[in-house]
């Protein structure tokens, strides 16, 4: 896996709200995410294909529509490679604080 790719990928904000988009309701065609995006179909076409090439987003064609599935086995193997060499609870603990401290946390 070309990891390269999927950090650039990962980087554009608008690329992780389509992933985001993708995590809730997987399978969705370019329309249906036109639709629930503020972006010209040419864009969301132009962060699809990036996110195609980074193996993060799986197609498939059902008659005249693509359906577009996230593929989460990049990102966990981001995970298991970066992210799980650190204590997890100590992290976890870090995140919960830092939410809190800007107010994000309500409790």
């Amino acid at each position: 896996m070309d990891m390269d790719k999927v950090f650039k990928a990962l980087a554009s904000p608008a690329r992780r709200r389509l992933l985001d988009s993708l995590r809730v309701r997987s399978g969705q065609t370019l329309a249906q995410l036109c639709a629930r995006h503020d972006m010209t179909r040419q864009a969301v076409t132009q962060h699809l294909e990036r996110l195609e090439e980074a193996n993060l987003v799986a197609t498939v064609r059902r008659g005249r529509e693509k359906l577009h599935y996230l593929n989460p086995v990049p990102i966990h193997e981001i995970s298991e490679r970066w992210i799980s060499k650190y204590e997890r609870q100590r992290l976890d603990a870090l995140r919960r604080l830092k939410k809190k401290l800007e107010g994000e946390e309500h409790g």
